[in-house]
């Protein structure tokens, strides 16, 4: 059984079941509810259109080489952690939309993703040789945010006794494994992280605060409600981009470069929820 297998498979078992426990989470009706309040419209152009233009052109600016600067478009088009509404309640945003937003961008991501991807690569110089299987891709991501996120919500539509019993198993299970996922992939990949350098960095840290202002303006006047959109428009899916990775470019640095830039926005988005909680509570 080879490393890549393996993070393959504890990656796609992590995002399975986080979006199960979010679909066990909600109802239809209550997903639909969240998103008729919101700008939803203009949420979604941000994080498939904007995010994904302001990574290839930061990566463009800072001049990251090729295989990094695919792991950082990776991410870019990859919104919307399942981190998200765990995030939201530690920093007191408003869970439900969180739940609402992180139940729609998963099934966006699973259409939207591969297409923003290559139209990405298209433009970026030295990613030609670098193999990105649309089809494959979209299958992949169907079965592993699509289903799992329906069957949630499937559940807990007909069985909501079923639902409230195994959300909580089901939610340490998946953190657990993401957890272990994470820390095998770096301990894999240590030595390709360490040549990351610092402008990919420095980019991506860039690209993460400007996402978040951002998502703080499409908010809309409730603080709850923005902090939700700038966490969601700033945590990128690192599972799903990882997931990503390691289906067309398992033998290139770029699953490297997703870990190191994913580990990255994973402090920056913990940094903001303490700010939040602890500098700027809620009046």
């Amino acid at each position: 059984m080879t490393a890549q297998f393996v993070i393959k498979l504890l990656t796609a078992a992590s995002l399975t079941g986080l979006l199960l426990a979010v679909g066990l989470r909600l109802t239809a009706a209550q997903i639909l509810d969240s998103l008729r309040r919101r700008r939803t419209a203009w949420i979604v152009v941000a994080n498939f259109v904007l995010v994904p233009a302001l990574t290839l052109a930061l990566a463009l600016a800072f001049g990251v080489p090729g295989p990094i600067a695919v792991g950082m478009i990776l991410l870019g088009a990859a919104p919307f952690a399942p981190v998200v509404p765990v995030f939201t309640k530690m920093a007191r945003g408003d869970l439900a939309l969180a739940a609402g937003l992180t139940a729609l961008f998963p099934f966006l991501s699973a259409f939207l993703t591969p297409v923003v991807c290559e139209l990405s690569l298209k433009t970026l110089p030295g990613a030609g040789a670098l193999r990105f299987d649309v089809p494959s891709i979209l299958l992949v991501l169907v079965l592993t945010i699509t289903v799992p996120l329906a069957a949630g919500v499937a559940v807990n539509h007909g069985l909501p006794e079923l639902g409230r019993r195994l959300l909580r198993p089901m939610e340490v299970l998946s953190e657990a494994t993401g957890a272990v996922s994470l820390a095998f992939v770096t301990i894999v990949e240590f030595q390709t992280i360490l040549s990351t350098g610092w402008k990919p960095l420095l980019a991506m840290l860039l690209i993460s605060e400007l996402s978040l202002a951002l998502g703080w303006v499409l908010g809309g006047p409730g603080r709850a409600a923005r902090l939700v959109i700038g966490l969601g428009t700033s945590n990128r899916n690192i599972a799903l981009a990882l997931l990503i990775a390691l289906q067309s470019f398992g033998d290139s640095p770029v699953v490297a470069a997703v870990v190191a830039n994913g580990l990255l926005l994973i402090l920056l988005g913990l940094v903001h929820v303490a700010c939040w909680r602890f500098l700027a509570p809620a009046r």
